[in-house]
């Protein structure tokens, strides 16, 4: 790992006040697109994290970063050649992003619906990992929708989805494009939450949820 890109990530400290202030002003803001109302915990992370499975060098698209604590988290977890494409609707939060001095990470104002458009402009491939904060439960369903679709288009077979979220209408979404998926409940998190994890091209097992 390359030092000097972790400790300009860790400057932009997770814990940051002002960083809560805007998580949560966004959610005023924008309730039907945030998910919580405070930053994910670090229980959570380390859960995202493992199921992801992130390699040095992956392309990881991240769907939903709010202020960047999760963010900040696959960055650690990434190495000097790896790229972290953040697509976020909130202009604010994309300023917030813009604040953590990496250059591995790429924050764009833009919506998930154009994952595919979105690589391409950045000159970046298919990714490796997708992963998704924003709250499905709270959009119309036919968003959803293509959202699943354009995920399930950009990632190779092989490949992992994971999302983390407080309600289970991810799942219905997404399980008649990817299959059943792994689940697992994270309950060190104010809300709790749930993590799926899809392959692509492979129809995964049920697992029961863990805690």
């Amino acid at each position: 790992m390359n030092n000097n890109v972790t400790n300009k990530s860790a400057k932009f400290s997770r814990g940051n006040k002002d960083a809560t202030l805007a998580f949560f002003q966004g959610f005023l803001r924008r309730p039907q697109s945030v998910g919580s109302v405070i930053p994910s915990s670090r229980f959570l992370e380390r859960r995202i994290l493992k199921l992801a499975d992130i390699g040095r060098n992956d392309t990881v698209v991240e769907l939903g970063p709010g202020t960047g604590g999760t963010t900040r988290a696959l960055l650690n977890a990434l190495g000097p050649r790896g790229r972290l494409l953040s697509i976020e609707v909130d202009r604010e939060f994309v300023e917030l992003l813009r604040d953590i001095d990496d250059p591995r990470l790429i924050p764009h104002h833009g919506s998930a619906e154009n994952i595919a458009q979105i690589l391409k402009s950045h000159g970046l491939g298919d990714p490796d990992i997708v992963i998704s904060g924003i709250p499905f439960s709270t959009m119309p369903a036919e968003t959803g929708r293509r959202i699943v679709s354009e995920i399930y288009r950009v990632l190779p077979q092989g490949r992992t989805f994971v999302a983390y979220q407080l309600r289970d209408r991810v799942a219905e979404l997404a399980t008649p494009v990817f299959g059943k998926p792994e689940v697992s409940l994270e309950l060190i998190n104010i809300p709790p939450m749930r993590v799926y994890k899809w392959t692509a091209g492979r129809k995964a097992e049920p697992v029961r949820e863990t805690a």
